[in-house]
């Protein structure tokens, strides 16, 4: 059974799997990820809808016109139209939400609200919960960039945040995950890894940016994680994170899913951003 409940009320389950469906493709493609991994953990899913206010305040002057995407028309923006889109809209996510659901056999709910995008997610969005995303919006080509929220959101949300990546990869080889000099956040980077592995059944490849050799502190910790991860786990050392050698390792390891610590060298890189777009991965960022 689906609920439509508000953003602004305070959600008292944790660990739940949430999904931002904005009526794109791809947003309903995050929707089948996040409730394959809801189903697999036991736990709710929740869809969230933002109606953007940004827009609805544009569809408000009398001289704005949208363009149509398909045929290239110009047109009134008019704001009864825009509220009778959105409303279908939500109707679609609620339908689909539904249906996901059930065949899963999960426990759902729609929040709906009107706001800022990331502001009304991170409203609802907690420490233990995975905030599930489509790489693009309406606005981007697939492929081609970040959407401006999911860039927002994998910098911001408390919790993780999985970019799902819809396209097939000839090969399903390796979960890899970079590490970075913080050894609680490498930690829980190789937890979501662990968990990847044992959904997918895939081996895990560890990435360990260093600029000299690790401490033997940090090698002990390493090594912990190395046995969370299991049988099949390596590990590679490598100074240059610079995108294009990511690239290139990504390749060598044939990567199926990238898991990123949000502290991690790599993001800081010029072009990283780019880098995990066009890497066509599914790619969780953890705290």
């Amino acid at each position: 059974m689906i609920n439509t409940v508000q953003l602004n009320e305070q959600a008292p389950a944790r660990g739940r799997v949430l999904v931002l469906i904005d009526g794109s493709r791809m947003s309903y493609a995050a929707l089948e990820a996040a409730a394959d991994i809801a189903g697999k953990r036991g736990a709710d899913i929740l869809g969230v809808f933002v109606e953007e206010l940004n827009l609805v305040r544009s569809a408000g002057y009398g001289f704005s016109r949208e363009v149509g995407s398909v045929s290239g028309i110009s047109r009134p923006f008019d704001t009864g139209i825009l509220e009778q889109r959105m409303r279908r809209l939500a109707d679609h996510a609620r339908a689909a939400l539904a249906g996901a659901a059930k065949q899963r056999g999960g426990k759902a709910a729609l929040s709906i609200a009107r706001g800022r995008v990331i502001d009304e997610v991170l409203a609802i969005a907690g420490p233990d919960d995975l905030l599930v995303l489509g790489r693009t919006g309406w606005s981007s080509p697939a492929g081609a960039r970040l959407g401006s929220t999911a860039r927002g959101l994998i910098r911001q949300s408390p919790g993780q945040v999985l970019l799902w990546c819809e396209q097939k990869l000839p090969y399903q080889n390796r979960v890899v995950v970079f590490l970075n000099d913080h050894d609680e956040a490498n930690h829980r980077a190789a937890l979501a890894a662990a968990e990847i592995s044992r959904n997918s059944h895939l081996p895990v490849t560890i990435i360990l940016g260093a600029d000299h050799e690790p401490s033997a502190d940090r090698l002990d910790a390493i090594r912990h994680d190395l046995d969370v991860l299991g049988a099949g786990t390596r590990l590679r050392v490598m100074s240059d994170t610079n995108p294009l050698t990511v690239a290139r390792v990504l390749r060598e390891e044939c990567a199926s899913q990238l898991v990123v610590s949000r502290g991690c060298a790599l993001f800081n890189e010029p072009g990283a951003e780019q880098l995990l777009a066009a890497s066509s991965l599914p790619v969780t960022v953890t705290p």
